[in-house]
C-alpha cells in the first residue's frame, strides 16, 4: 500500500514539473529557486493528504472486521436456538401423539358419539334456521353453528350442558310444530315499513297477522308480508283463525313450509291475464260487451212483447201497443176487401213487424263469428313475437317462451269467451223473434180464413 502511494506522489511531482517546465517557457520569469520551493510544497501537502486517506481506510476496516465478528456470533446463536427449538418440537410431537393416542384409548365408542353431535347440530341448525319457529325462539341456530364449528376446528369435546340443549332444542322443535300460538314480533309490511304486530303461527307450516300471510326469512331473521296474497277466503281463513277462542276454524294450510303458498301467489290473476291479451284482448272485451248489452235490451224487449202478445190472444179489441194487435186492425181497416187483397195487406203488416223484432239480432250473430277470428289475430301476432324474443335471447330459458305462448293464447280464450255466450244468446233471442212471428202468421191465417168463409156464405 505505501509502495503505491508513493509511486502516485512521484506520477503527481512529474506532473507538476511538467506544468512548471512549460509555465516557465512561457513566462521565463519563474527561477529555480522559487520553482523548488513549490515542489517542496506540493509535496508535503499531497503526503498529508495521503496519511489521512491511510488512517481512514485502517479506521474502516477495523468497522468492518468488528461487524463481521457480530454477525458470525449471532448467527452461531440462532444455529443454537434453531436445533434447541427443533428437538424440543420433535419431542412435543412425540408426546403429542402419546397424548392422542391415550385420548382415543379413554373416549373409546364417545369419539363416534361426538362426532354423530357435530353431524347432528350441523343439520339442525339448517333446519332451524329456515324454520318459521324460530321467528317466535329466535338464536337457537347460532348456537348449534357455534357448536359444530368448535368441535370440528379444534378437539374441544361437547360439554354435558351443550349435549342437554341440543337435546332440548331438537325437542322443543317437535314440540313447538304441533301448536298453535300468537306471539310479538316486528313485520316488514309489503310497503317496506316495519310494525309490531301480533302474528298467528300455525305449527311448523304458516305465519299469518291481520288476514295476510307471512313468509319468513332465514339469513336475515325477519318476518315478511307476502307482496302478493292469495286468494281472499285463504286469507279469511286466516283472520278467522287469528280471531278464534279456540274453535275449529277452516284454515289453507301449506304443508311444505310455504313452498306452495309462493307458487300459489305467483298464479297471475284475472285481471292480469286480461292485460296479457293487449289491445286485441281489450277490443274482443269492449265488442263482447257491446254484444251483452244488444241481447239484454232485446231479451227484455222480446220479453215484454211477448207478453202483450199473450194478452192480446185473450182479449177482442185489438191495441197498437202490441204487434198482434195493429196485424189484426189490418181486418178492420179494410172490412170490403177480397181474400187475396186481405191476405196482402196482413203479410205486409207481418212483414213491417219482423225487422222490428229481430232489431240487433244481426250484429250480435257478426259478433258471435268476428270475436274467434279476433282472437285467433291475437294468437297469430303473440306467437310471431315470441320467436322474436327466441331469436334474440334463444331458447335457455324455457319460462320465456312459456310466458310469449301463454300471452298468445289469451286472445283466443278471451274470442271464445265472448263468442259462446253470444251464439248461444242469438240463437235463444232468434227463437223467441220467431215464436212470436209465427204467432202473427197463425192469427194472421185465421183471419184469412174467416173472411174466405164469409165470401163463400155471400156467394
Amino acid at each position: 500500500m505505501n509502495k503505491f502511494i508513493k509511486q502516485l506522489s512521484l506520477l503527481v511531482t512529474l506532473a507538476v514539473f511538467s506544468a512548471l517546465s512549460n509555465a516557465a517557457d512561457d513566462n521565463k520569469a519563474l527561477d529555480l529557486d522559487a520553482l523548488l520551493k513549490q515542489l517542496e510544497q506540493g509535496k508535503f501537502q499531497q503526503t498529508q493528504q495521503n496519511n489521512a486517506r491511510e488512517q481512514e481506510f485502517t479506521q474502516k476496516r477495523a468497522e468492518q472486521d468488528q461487524l463481521l465478528k457480530s454477525a458470525a456470533s449471532q448467527r452461531d446463536a440462532a444455529l443454537k436456538t434453531s436445533e434447541k427449538l427443533e428437538t424440543e418440537f420433535e419431542e412435543n410431537e412425540i408426546k403429542l401423539a402419546g397424548l392422542n393416542d391415550a385420548m382415543t384409548k379413554r373416549l373409546g365408542s364417545l369419539k363416534e358419539l361426538f362426532g354423530v353431535l357435530q353431524q347432528v347440530a350441523g343439520d339442525t341448525k339448517s333446519k332451524f334456521q329456515n324454520s318459521i319457529i324460530s321467528a317466535q325462539i329466535p338464536g337457537r341456530a347460532e348456537f348449534l353453528n357455534d357448536l359444530a364449528q368448535s368441535m370440528g376446528s379444534s378437539s374441544k369435546l361437547a360439554s354435558i350442558d351443550e349435549i342437554e340443549r341440543v337435546w332440548f332444542e331438537m325437542q322443543r322443535e317437535m314440540t313447538e310444530s304441533g301448536k298453535v300460538t300468537t306471539f310479538t314480533t316486528d313485520v316488514i309490511e309489503a310497503g317496506g315499513q316495519k310494525v309490531n304486530k301480533q302474528v298467528l303461527r300455525v305449527g311448523p307450516f304458516a305465519l299469518a297477522a291481520d288476514g295476510k300471510y307471512l313468509d319468513y326469512d332465514g339469513v336475515t331473521q325477519t318476518v315478511e308480508e307476502l307482496i302478493r296474497q292469495p286468494a281472499n277466503r285463504y286469507g279469511d281463513s286466516a283472520l278467522a283463525l287469528q280471531q278464534s277462542k279456540g274453535e275449529f276454524v277452516e284454515f289453507g294450510l301449506d304443508p311444505t313450509g310455504g313452498s306452495i303458498l309462493k307458487l300459489l301467489v305467483q298464479a297471475p290473476s284475472l285481471q292480469e291475464r286480461v292485460d296479457q291479451g293487449g289491445l286485441v284482448g281489450y277490443i274482443i272485451l269492449i265488442v263482447g260487451g257491446i254484444a251483452l248489452l244488444l241481447a239484454l235490451e232485446r231479451l227484455v224487449s222480446l220479453t215484454i212483447i211477448k207478453a202483450k202478445v199473450d194478452k192480446q190472444l185473450k182479449s177482442d179489441d185489438f191495441k197498437d201497443t202490441n204487434p198482434l194487435g195493429r196485424v189484426m186492425k189490418v181486418r178492420d181497416t179494410y172490412p170490403q176487401a177480397d181474400t187475396e187483397a186481405l191476405e196482402l195487406h196482413l203479410t205486409e203488416a207481418i212483414l213491417g213487424e219482423i225487422p222490428k223484432l229481430g232489431r240487433n239480432l244481426t250484429i250480435i250473430k257478426i259478433i258471435s263469428v268476428v270475436a274467434p277470428l279476433m282472437g285467433l289475430l291475437g294468437t297469430v301476432t303473440g306467437m310471431i313475437n315470441t320467436f322474436q324474443a327466441i331469436t334474440l335471447f334463444g331458447t335457455g330459458d324455457p319460462k320465456l317462451m312459456a310466458g310469449g305462448i301463454s300471452t298468445a293464447l289469451v286472445t283466443t280464450v278471451l274470442g271464445l269467451v265472448v263468442a259462446i255466450p253470444a251464439t248461444l244468446l242469438y240463437a235463444m233471442l232468434n227463437t223467441r223473434s220467431k215464436n212470436i212471428v209465427f204467432i202473427l202468421q197463425e192469427q194472421a191465417a185465421g183471419v184469412i180464413a174467416e173472411r174466405a168463409e164469409k165470401t163463400a156464405v155471400r156467394g
